[in-house]
């Protein structure tokens, strides 16, 4: 029985580290106090753009050639690519594009951007999974996660300037007839937070037109713990319907946006803490990319191995989650 397997997986992001130490000086100057906030977010370093040579796409490209030498694949023996990003350095033309050239991909390709905020990535890898099932001539997949998100936050919000980090993951999908790989994936769509966390705050046409501004997200003080009942029922149903327990997953990628939200999950399930991945001390919050950085770090670590039954969770502003099932 044809299925979609992870090939491989790899990250790109900058060189330059900051650490916390940076913000606390620089929160202190306009009298606030945000160690107890970086402690319970579990930061302590992130990595930053620093110059206009790098940006969302140069990110991506770079993942994107990393994974396929992990592969032993070229760009033109991709049938698909799928670039993830919420802070795309062009809307004309997509950003996929670029990567396109960059690999040197052949041109009978299906390609275009995804946007779905944060759960983007994960989003895409369960969209491409069941496309690749239902086309039989799509046959390898690349999918590429990418967000230059220390570019819109803002040096006077505590909770965003401090809690962002830049980096990009790239992974690749494709077929086989082995017993691996996607298995099942559950969403769930609550509306009523969109005007939570804006950018433009006013939208573009005002931004560009009208008396809007561009520079910065716009990130109102909401409790972001609010998704977490539905994405335990979640967790809950895609178990069910698969015949699996909570013991049976080895490996829980989930998003890096808070060390506190992983404890959480750990509460509420007993989950072995060993299983729950955790990389924001060192990539802070990378946005669509975060669990697929979490992925490729937990593979390069020995934590997650062939065979491992895997478990994605993220969520994207508005908001949007999604739990995803995958044997790598």
């Amino acid at each position: 029985m044809t299925n979609i397997r992870i090939n491989a997986v790899d990250v790109y992001h900058p060189k330059k580290i900051v650490k916390n130490e940076f913000y606390i000086e620089h929160f202190k100057k306009q009298g606030k106090d945000i160690e107890h906030f970086l402690e319970i977010m579990g930061r302590k370093e992130r990595y930053i753009i620093d110059g206009l040579e790098e940006n969302s796409i140069t990110m991506a490209i770079e993942a994107s050639k990393r994974v396929l030498k992990k592969a032993g694949l070229e760009g033109k023996d991709m049938d698909m690519i799928v670039f993830s990003t919420q802070v795309p350095e062009t809307t004309l033309p997509t950003n996929a594009v670029f990567v396109h050239q960059a690999i040197e991909a052949k041109k009978g390709i299906v390609m275009y951007d995804l946007n779905a905020n944060c759960a983007g990535m994960t989003i895409a890898v369960e969209q491409v999974s069941r496309y690749m099932l239902s086309n039989p001539h799509i046959n390898k997949a690349l999918v590429v996660g990418s967000d230059y998100f220390s570019l819109l936050a803002n040096p006077e919000d505590s909770l965003t300037y401090p809690n962002f980090g830049d980096a990009a993951s790239a992974i690749i999908l494709e077929k086989t007839e082995e017993d691996t790989g996607f298995i099942d994936g559950l969403f769930e769509v609550h509306s009523e937070g969109l005007n939570n966390v804006l950018y433009p705050e006013k939208g573009l046409s005002h931004a560009l037109r009208g008396d809007g501004k561009a520079d910065y997200i716009l990130w109102k003080p909401f409790d972001g713990s609010v998704s977490l009942p539905i994405s335990y029922e979640l967790i809950e149903k895609i178990l069910e319907r698969n015949n699996l327990e909570i013991e049976d997953v080895d490996s829980f990628c989930f998003s890096q946006f808070g060390l506190t939200n992983i404890k959480k999950f750990e509460e509420r399930f007993n989950i072995s803490p060993e299983k729950l991945v955790y990389i924001g001390d060192r990539y802070a919050y990378t946005g669509t990319s975060s669990p697929f950085v979490a992925l490729h770090e937990a593979i390069e670590a020995g934590q997650i191995n062939r065979g491992d039954l895997v478990m994605f969770w993220t969520v994207g502003v508005g908001y949007e989650v999604i739990v995803m099932l995958y044997k790598y």
